[in-house]
């Protein structure tokens, strides 16, 4: 078992479900696992929305920033253990390859960026958003990855992105 897990999440824009999933994972799985967030297409900055989400839950937004999924194909890029696509672009898209041929799962959530109305309802999708990432990551977090065998681990963060 390696002593930490490194953990990919992607969406095409890289500028809210992906960097929400990176802040609650590196806060909850704090020691075992490190998070990092990418985009095929990255916007130029996080949408403020998603970062003042991860603000109120009490976590962190230094470091956050939109950046290309190129950058962990790359020479010297860490090892991926996982990779989550988060939006039905990004799992549609073709991929990158990844050395290590991490686990790759697909967690589907609505863009809250593609919302349109209110403040407020605007505001309630991104919480939606966050809410459903961060039940997803619990339940990732909850999962016995030391005793699994890949397959298992396979069919259960399958399961997850389908909660």
């Amino acid at each position: 078992m390696p002593d930490h897990y490194n953990v990919l999440f992607l969406c095409t824009g890289n500028s809210a479900r992906s960097i929400m999933a990176e802040a609650i994972l590196n806060q909850k799985g704090k020691g075992k696992f490190r998070a990092y967030s990418a985009g095929s297409r990255p916007a130029a900055q996080p949408r403020p929305e998603a970062l003042s989400q991860i603000e109120s839950a009490g976590m962190s937004t230094a470091g956050l920033r939109s950046k290309s999924w190129d950058e962990f194909a790359a020479p010297g890029a860490p090892k991926l253990d996982f990779v989550f696509t988060v939006c039905d672009n990004a799992a549609k898209e073709e991929c990158p390859y990844w050395p290590g041929q991490p686990m790759t799962a697909h967690w589907g959530i609505p863009d809250p960026a593609a919302v349109k109305g209110t403040p407020d309802e605007i505001a309630r999708a991104f919480r939606d958003a966050f809410v459903v990432l961060d039940r997803r990551i619990g339940l990732f977090l909850s999962l016995p990855l030391s005793t699994l065998d890949q397959l298992a681990i396979k069919r259960e963060v399958e399961n997850i992105g389908r909660s």
